[in-house]
C-alpha cells in the first residue's frame, strides 16, 4: 500500500473516531449527566440567594417541573433551555420566570404543559410556537457552572439546573 492511501485511511479513521466520540459525549451530556444533575439539584433545597421575588425561599418540589437541560451555553444561535413537566394533569406556565445569575429574566407567555410535555426557550429572537419560545436577547445568557432557576408567578423557586 502506498503512503498516500495510508494517509487517507488514517485521516478517515481520525474523522470517524472524532465524530463518534463527539456524538457519544453530546448524548451523554444531554441525557445522562443533565438528568442526574437535575435530580440531585431538585432533591436538595437551595436558597434563592435573592435572585427571585421571594428572597430566601427554598426549592419547592410539589410541582414536578424541571429544567432538563441547557444546550449550547454561551452561543446565541444554539443556546436552548428545556423545561419539562413530569406530573399529571396540566401545568400553566403563564407568568413563570426563568432567570440566570446575572439578572436576565424570561417571563413565560400563556402556555400550558401536559404530562411529560416540554418547551424549549431559545435565547435568540424568533417566532413563538407551542414547543419553542424565544427570549430575544442579543447575546448568549448561560455560562458553564451557572445556575438556571425557574420561579412560579408567586416567586417560589421551582427548579434549579447547573449549566455544564
Amino acid at each position: 500500500m502506498d503512503r498516500r492511501k495510508l494517509i487517507q485511511y488514517l485521516l478517515l479513521n481520525v474523522f470517524v473516531s472524532a465524530s463518534v466520540t463527539g456524538g457519544i459525549l453530546f448524548w451523554y451530556d444531554r441525557n445522562v449527566r443533565a438528568v442526574s444533575q437535575s435530580a440531585v439539584m431538585q432533591a436538595t433545597p437551595i436558597p434563592n440567594s435573592g435572585a427571585g421575588p421571594a428572597s430566601g425561599s427554598e426549592l419547592q418540589t410539589d410541582i414536578p417541573v424541571k429544567i432538563s437541560s441547557v444546550v449550547g451555553a454561551g452561543v446565541l444561535t444554539s443556546e436552548i433551555t428545556v423545561i419539562k413537566f413530569e406530573g399529571d394533569g396540566e401545568l400553566d406556565l403563564t407568568s413563570w420566570q426563568l432567570k440566570d445569575e446575572n439578572g436576565n429574566t424570561f417571563t413565560f407567555p400563556q402556555i400550558t404543559l401536559y404530562p411529560n410535555g416540554a418547551v424549549q426557550v431559545h435565547t435568540s429572537a424568533g417566532t413563538d410556537s407551542v414547543i419553542d419560545l424565544y427570549w430575544g436577547i442579543g447575546e448568549g445568557v448561560w455560562s458553564s457552572g451557572e445556575n438556571a432557576k425557574l420561579f412560579d408567578p408567586q416567586g417560589n423557586l421551582r427548579a434549579v439546573y447547573r449549566v455544564p
